[in-house]
């Protein structure tokens, strides 16, 4: 018998292929310039996710979590050598949260309160990248962003277990994944394409 869980699994760690693929290629290209904040953050995040997750019985749903985490972690230090330098205050006071946040769970030990901590940290983590592309809608990869979207969405339909522990984190990423794609498609429209 097929389990359908893991189907979705596999199409989830499928999807992220897909969507890191034509972003590690675009990095390398340097036309898509990851922003170093946001990639750590994203590391910190999506690491600490994935062990809630599993805590919170994601089952198959932990496979997709940790492949991307994986991916994550190596965009983070690409991003050193082809990353974004537009980095601003307000930036680096969004990086200062997220760390004194991430502190405040540790303190509390409490996994549901780590993952609604975690779930905002992340979302924080959008900002620096949200308020770059906004400036540079050219410098992101869109079917990266849809397909991050995509393969949220199937990772929370592989999840063994939907609740609090294991589904808001993904929804989110789901959410933001398409807020990045619309702002990008929307300002492309009144920015001209750089040359390189």
């Amino acid at each position: 018998m097929v389990d359908i869980k893991a189907i979705f699994a596999v199409a989830s760690v499928v999807a992220l292929g897909i969507g890191y693929f034509p972003y590690f290629r675009d990095i390398f290209r340097k036309t898509t310039k990851p922003h170093a904040y946001t990639w750590l953050i994203w590391t910190i995040t999506q690491g600490t996710a994935t062990a809630a997750a599993f805590f919170g019985g994601a089952n198959w749903g932990v496979t997709g979590l940790a492949g991307g985490t994986m991916l994550v972690v190596f965009v983070f230090f690409l991003s050193f050598k082809y990353g974004t330098k537009n980095i601003t205050r307000s930036d680096t006071g969004i990086l200062l949260l997220a760390f004194s946040a991430i502190v405040v769970w540790r303190l509390t030990n409490n996994p549901l309160l780590s993952v609604f901590m975690v779930t905002a940290i992340d979302g924080m983590g959008y900002i620096p990248t949200i308020r770059k592309s906004w400036q540079e809608p050219w410098s992101e990869t869109l079917v990266f962003w849809f397909v991050m979207a995509i393969g949220s969405v199937l990772n929370i339909l592989s999840l063994g277990a939907i609740n609090w522990l294991t589904a808001p984190y993904l929804a989110v990423l789901a959410t933001l994944n398409l807020a990045v794609l619309s702002v990008c498609a929307f300002r492309r429209r009144f920015v001209p394409k750089p040359t390189i």
